[in-house]
């Protein structure tokens, strides 16, 4: 574990190098803190959503509508998480204010503060967006206990056969629920 300033800190979970707001397909998997159950109940290898779920769904869906430069692939709403694949389509800079300075691949430096920030269009930013758009909604239905874990898993897709597995593997995740390590059923297995 490396350290900053004497402190223990977590090192990033992206990859060393690579453009994060650039032209790419990603596989990303964002999960509820503590992997609480909220977002819907699996019910005969299909998901039924909460109310929740379907503030997640609709924002989820909401994301090629707020940012012309990105579809969506396949996707699906879990209890605890969602998968789901989506593409850059063209690279997505800002204005030119100082989030378009960048500094090292997929990050941008703030002067006025000092640190560096993910990239206007970057996967993080548009992941950050999301989860905060649900969060602000599902707190106003007045479900204000619900948070997203921190950070986020993704894959770069890089080959045909590599997507097609990936579609299979979001596609069949509902029906694979019940041995899912998630699954708080299977936590004491």
């Amino acid at each position: 574990m490396a350290k900053y300033q004497d402190r223990f800190r977590v090192e990033s979970a992206r990859l060393p190098g690579w453009d994060y707001a650039s032209v790419g397909w990603y596989f990303v998997t964002i999960c509820t803190r503590d992997r609480v159950t909220v977002l819907g109940d699996v019910i005969d290898g299909k998901m039924q959503l909460s109310s929740i779920g379907e503030i997640v769904a609709d924002e989820w869906q909401k994301t090629p509508q707020v940012r012309p430069n990105v579809t969506l692939d396949e996707w699906v709403i879990m209890p605890n998480h969602i998968h789901g694949i989506i593409v850059i389509e063209t690279p997505q800079r800002g204005t030119g204010g100082p989030a378009d300075r960048l500094v090292s691949p997929g990050h941008a430096e703030t002067p006025q503060r000092g640190v560096s920030t993910l990239a206007a269009g970057s996967l993080g930013a548009i992941i950050g967006q999301i989860k905060a758009a649900c969060t602000k909604r599902i707190w106003a239905a007045g479900r204000t206990d619900f948070a997203w874990q921190m950070r986020f898993y993704d894959h770069i897709i890089r080959d045909p056969i590599s997507l097609r597995r990936i579609r299979e593997y979001i596609a069949s995740n509902p029906a694979r629920w019940m041995e899912d390590k998630d699954n708080p059923a299977n936590l004491w297995v």
